[in-house]
C-alpha cells in the first residue's frame, strides 16, 4: 500500500512537467542596427564585390536548447541593395537584375533547424528572390544570449548560404573579350543578426 502511495504521489508531481512540454520560444525583433545582411558575388572572375541591403524587417523564436522551436522570418526590401556604387546599384535594380519595380522583396521563412552540437547547425527554409521560390539551407551559428545595460535580453546569430542566382532567374551576363563572365553565378548571401526579445505578453 505504502509503494502504491508513493507511485501515485510521483505521478502527480511530475504529471505537470509532462504534460507542459518543452518551453515556448521567446520572440525577437530583430535589431536592424546591430545586423547585417549581406552578399558576396565574383567580378571578372578575379575579384569579388560585396554588398547589403539596407532596409529589412524580421523576428525569430528562439529558446536556449531547443531548436525544435526556432524560426524565423526576414522581409528585404530590394531597392535597399548597396554596393557603395550608384550607377551598378541602379543597374542591379533593373530589369535586368532584381528588377524591383515588379519584385519589391526578397523573403526568408524557416521551415526546421538541425544542430550538430550546441552552437551550429543548419537552418532550413524557403527563399523568395526575383518571385521565385526556393528551398535553401543556411550554416547557422548560435553566437548567444545577453541583457544589456537597460535590461532588454538579446540573442545574435550568424548565417550563410550560396545559391545560383540563375535558379532564380537572374541570368544576365556579358563576355569579357578574353573569355568568361562578368558577373559570376554563385551568389553567397551572409547574414549577422542580432534581436531584441518581445516583452511578455
Amino acid at each position: 500500500m505504502k509503494n502504491l502511495r508513493f507511485l501515485v504521489l510521483t505521478a502527480l508531481l511530475l504529471f505537470p512537467l509532462v504534460a507542459a512540454g518543452p518551453l515556448a520560444a521567446a520572440e525577437y525583433q530583430i535589431d536592424a542596427s546591430h545586423s547585417t545582411i549581406g552578399f558576396q558575388v565574383r567580378h571578372m572572375a578575379i575579384s569579388k564585390t560585396n554588398g547589403n541591403f539596407d532596409d529589412y524587417t524580421g523576428s525569430f523564436s528562439f529558446e536556449p536548447g531547443q531548436p525544435d522551436s526556432w524560426s524565423c522570418e526576414v522581409v528585404i526590401e530590394a531597392k535597399s541593395i548597396n554596393t557603395n556604387n550608384q550607377k551598378r546599384d541602379d543597374h542591379l535594380r533593373s530589369d535586368e537584375f532584381l528588377d524591383v519595380a515588379n519584385f519589391t522583396t526578397l523573403t526568408f521563412k524557416s521551415t526546421g533547424v538541425a544542430m550538430e552540437n550546441a552552437t551550429e547547425g543548419v537552418i532550413k527554409g524557403d527563399l523568395t528572390l526575383h518571385g521565385v521560390t526556393k528551398p535553401v539551407e543556411l550554416k547557422l551559428e548560435i553566437l548567444g544570449t545577453v541583457t544589456d545595460p537597460w535590461g532588454n535580453e538579446r540573442a545574435g546569430f550568424s548565417a550563410s548560404v550560396k545559391i545560383n542566382r540563375k535558379d532564380y532567374g537572374l541570368s544576365y551576363n556579358s563576355m569579357m573579350e578574353a573569355g568568361g563572365l562578368v558577373v559570376g553565378d554563385e551568389v553567397k548571401i551572409t547574414l549577422e543578426i542580432e534581436g531584441i526579445k518581445s516583452p511578455a505578453e
